[in-house]
């Protein structure tokens, strides 16, 4: 599988949870498309190829690999942008209250405590065990896969408290796609961000928005421009932002045949079976038994920095290491890519430091 990438082969990649890592024969498509475009621009965006009948197939099969509603999903270049959306166009005051999980992305933080700054809304954050809405609580946001553990929470049934406690609920599924088998309509989130480009391969760049009928008039459009129209749908008054290159979207359904081709259901069963091979053979201790294919493990480590530069300068393996609320954690991602000589290598490597 790993002569399928295009990953340096010098490289033990175990950080595919960071940007991802696309297939040779998905970025040749992607690759064509953007040709295509440039060959011709206006015949590509302009005439209703790009942004038109390919565009709107490519957002269908999505849907429908992601189990949801067509009307209530919107290509984004990335979660980041689909959060950022949504956070913004809330109409938050003082005295409400986001309620998160205490282990969430750290870009997205920022972007809620920018949003409370200037509402005036409050932020109480809690393990994600512990979430429990109250009568002041407004948003309830956590991640579907957790990012720095990654824990594969429960969140369809959070979703479902939220919503009995009149609460918005959001869930960051930047990790999900690819790694889980989804359902969005049936999981319940009021909104899902999702990333195409880290587990279901897909080429950076690509990502949706997923937002339930009943709220999709809370959300602002990114970018107001040509496609906006009050009695457009949902999804069309997201589609155009500008001029931008659609390749990366339009590459998706090329990622979902990739998957279904490389039996991918075995793909994560081997991928879990080397991280329970990991558990042993790192000697570290892993944060959570509730994985796929990313696992966090906790370091004890005086100067990570120096550990993640010395493990790449001098053994070329490529693992994130992080401060979070538990502490260091050297996170841990295994793809169709990685075997059991990657972890070998990382094991040795660590035993040398």
């Amino acid at each position: 599988m790993k002569d399928l990438f295009l990953l340096d082969p010098c490289v033990v990649y175990l950080n595919h949870g960071s940007f991802g890592a696309c297939p040779r024969s998905v970025f040749e498509r992607y690759q064509a498309l953007q040709r295509e475009l440039e060959q011709e621009p206006v015949q590509f965006l302009a005439r209703e190829r790009g942004f038109g009948e390919r565009f709107e197939s490519a957002r269908l099969r999505l849907a429908g690999h992601l189990g949801a509603d067509p009307a209530c999903l919107a290509f984004a270049p990335n979660a980041s942008t689909a959060l950022d959306t949504v956070a913004r166009s809330l109409a938050l005051r003082a005295g409400d209250e986001i309620l998160t999980g205490d282990e969430e992305y750290g870009g997205v933080m920022l972007l809620w405590e920018f949003v409370a700054s200037r509402s005036g809304a409050t932020i109480r954050r809690v393990p994600f065990d512990d979430i429990d809405p109250g009568l002041r609580t407004r948003v309830v946001f956590c991640s579907h896969v957790e990012w720095s553990s990654g824990r594969v929470n429960d969140v369809a049934d959070l979703c479902r408290r939220a919503r009995a406690a009149g609460a918005l609920s959001i869930v960051d599924g930047a990790h999900a796609p690819g790694q889980l088998d989804l359902a969005l309509d049936a999981i319940g989130a009021d909104v899902y961000a999702g990333n195409c480009h880290k587990w279901l391969v897909a080429p950076k760049g690509s990502g949706f928005l997923y937002a339930r009928r009943e709220v999709q008039d809370l959300i602002e459009p990114f970018v107001v421009s040509w496609d906006w129209d009050e009695s457009s749908s949902w999804p069309d008054r997201n589609r155009w932002q500008g001029t931008r290159d659609p390749a990366a979207y339009l590459s998706v359904p090329a990622a979902i045949d990739f998957q279904a081709e490389h039996d991918w259901p075995a793909v994560r069963r081997r991928s879990r079976r080397l991280l329970e091979h990991a558990r042993g053979r790192l000697q570290l201790e892993p944060l959570t038994d509730d994985f796929v294919q990313m696992l966090g493990f906790s370091i004890d480590v005086e100067e990570p920095a120096t550990l993640t530069r010395r493990l790449f300068e001098e053994h070329r393996i490529e693992v994130p290491v992080f401060e979070t609320s538990r502490g260091w954690v050297m996170r841990v991602s295994i793809q169709a890519y990685n075997d059991e000589d990657d972890v070998e290598a990382l094991a040795r490597a660590l035993d040398a430091s």
